[in-house]
């Protein structure tokens, strides 16, 4: 199947997601392209609607090659609080591998908190670090992507001109 215009993409911001596998699944249920970004080679199943992109390991090299591309009507899993800043602003859908949703009513205060978080750090306070990824946090990721999905189809079967 070759994505048209009107299908849905899921970018994957890949260095360190832990639900890659779990990506690809869902994507394959509901014929999705997915482009797999990386600073540099990542291994991706034989798939022709799973796309591999090396986006070089310059400095948020992976972070733009996704924010330059994702807009409303496509969904982006990504961790990173400030890729999910711009691709929340440009329209798409974000979710973390936690299954968190980045919406426009709470993008700006996780990432004023990312960012207090880090100035802690600077300075020298021990603020502890992520949780860790636990077995419910994969099943409210699958749940939150195939919400997306379906919220995503929904809104386009009720606007069949847009995009």
């Amino acid at each position: 199947m070759t994505p048209t215009l009107n299908t849905i993409r899921i970018y994957v911001d890949a260095d360190a997601c832990p639900v890659k596998d779990e990506i690809y699944r869902v994507a394959a249920r509901y014929q999705l392209p997915v482009s797999v970004v990386a600073a540099n080679f990542i291994r991706v199943p034989q798939d022709p609607m799973i796309e591999r992109i090396a986006a070089g390991s310059g400095m948020d090299a992976a972070d733009d090659w996704i924010a330059e591309r994702a807009g409303k009507g496509d969904i982006v899993i990504t961790s990173d609080i400030p890729l999910a800043s711009r691709c929340v602003k440009a329209g798409a859908e974000v979710i973390a591998p936690n299954g968190k949703p980045f919406t426009e009513e709470s993008i700006g205060m996780t990432l004023a908190v990312r960012n207090l978080m880090t100035d802690l750090r600077s300075s020298g306070e021990v603020t502890g670090g992520p949780k860790t990824f636990a077995p419910r946090d994969r099943s409210a990721f699958l749940s939150a992507l195939d919400q997306a999905i379906r919220r995503i189809q929904r809104q386009r079967a009720n606007q069949p001109n847009e995009r």
